[in-house]
């Protein structure tokens, strides 16, 4: 039988992480995400399965505890909220730049400041063009469901440590908020054995010292080291993009939206239908990689775009470049904590879109 529960989006992340078979959690409470620290410390895990939980005194000390960790070889995670991941963008850099597998999970509130404790998805930019120094990529992953927070847990760990590099998940407060019912998977054990050719698990003595870190001051090295970094973040992006389209067959307008911003616009499509407004919805899964060549195909069979978010407008950036702007594409959203309604979404298409061509 299936086990099925009912939880907050923060609670199945921080149980697909335990059940993915974590190693460890290093994090600092701060809302809309403190429940997954919470969960995870009223779970202990340790007595499941040994991962560790530990608190730390800052976002500053969780995300270089993580580097640590990850240098053992360890899966390990870490979650916060927008500010906090502001303050870790020095340890997240040095670890894309040691090549260091962990999951961060951003649960993204009004900004900028500290703003609001309310749903935003104001750190887009953030997350995909590099929050921190240098060049460096993060694979993103875009729940919209309480369901794939628990899930995306799980595929985290397995795209970090296949590319040896950070994975985000990036989610807002209403996902990280909202209680829905999740199909929880089997507990995984614990990885005791895996490759230890590059992680600080002790020197062997049939191979060299390993020694993690981002630092060498030997330009052509650093430049060959980036180089690459370039290539397998190009090895990503060519097998790792991730995305779904909704009654988009027939359609002739397409919202564009991730999260939860993805949900209002099924709502939204479901009312324009019923005035006889042939729209669809195209949603990112990997914020980054961009679905960019799919979105090209979908958008070549529209005559126009509404990308939704939580926010001034940044991923419509992408969905410009991903167009090449041969098509009218606008951008509709709201901000500081403010949630926009399907009937906002849909009046916003009938103004911008369908009454502005």
């Amino acid at each position: 039988m299936k086990e099925i529960r009912l939880m907050k989006g923060n609670e199945a992340v921080a149980e697909g992480a335990i059940r993915a078979g974590a190693d460890a959690y290093f994090g600092y409470p701060i809302t809309p995400q403190s429940e997954v620290m919470e969960y995870l410390m009223l779970e202990k895990p340790h007595e499941r399965t040994g991962m560790v939980v530990l608190q730390a005194e800052s976002e500053v000390a969780s995300i270089n505890m993580l580097y640590g960790a990850a240098g053992t070889g360890k899966r390990v995670m870490t979650s916060s909220s927008s500010p906090g991941i502001s303050l870790m963008q020095e340890g997240i850099s040095y670890m894309a730049g040691a090549e260091l597998p962990c999951i961060l999970v951003n649960v993204v509130r009004g900004g900028p400041g500290l703003g609001t404790i309310q749903p935003s998805q104001a750190d887009y930019f953030q997350t995909t063009k590099g929050g921190g120094h240098g060049d460096y990529r993060l694979i993103a992953l875009a729940p919209a469901s309480v369901q794939e927070m628990f899930d995306f847990a799980g595929l985290g760990f397995e795209l970090a440590f296949k590319y040896r590099t950070p994975v985000m998940i990036q989610t807002d407060g209403l996902i990280g908020q909202m209680m829905e019912k999740v199909e929880l998977s089997e507990q995984q054990a614990r990885i005791t054995e895996f490759d230890q050719s590059w992680a600080t698990t002790g020197k062997t003595p049939d191979r060299a010292q390993n020694v993690i870190t981002s630092l060498d001051l030997d330009s052509s090295r650093q430049e060959q080291h980036n180089i690459h970094l370039q290539k397998k973040y190009q090895e990503v992006a060519d097998n790792e993009v991730r995305y779904e389209t909704f009654d988009s067959d027939d359609a002739e307008y397409l919202f564009v939206a991730y999260g939860s911003s993805a949900r209002i616009c099924q709502k939204a499509i479901e009312l324009g239908r019923a005035k006889g407004i042939k729209v669809g919805l195209f949603r990112p899964i990997t914020l980054w990689p961009y679905p960019m060549k799919e979105l090209k195909a979908a958008a070549a069979k529209v005559k126009g775009i509404l990308a939704v978010e939580q926010s001034a407008g940044q991923m419509i950036e992408d969905v410009k470049l991903a167009t090449e702007c041969n098509i009218k594409a606008e951008h509709f959203g709201r901000m500081g904590g403010m949630i926009p309604t399907p009937e906002e979404v849909l009046l916003a298409l009938e103004n911008k879109i369908i009454g502005g061509k």
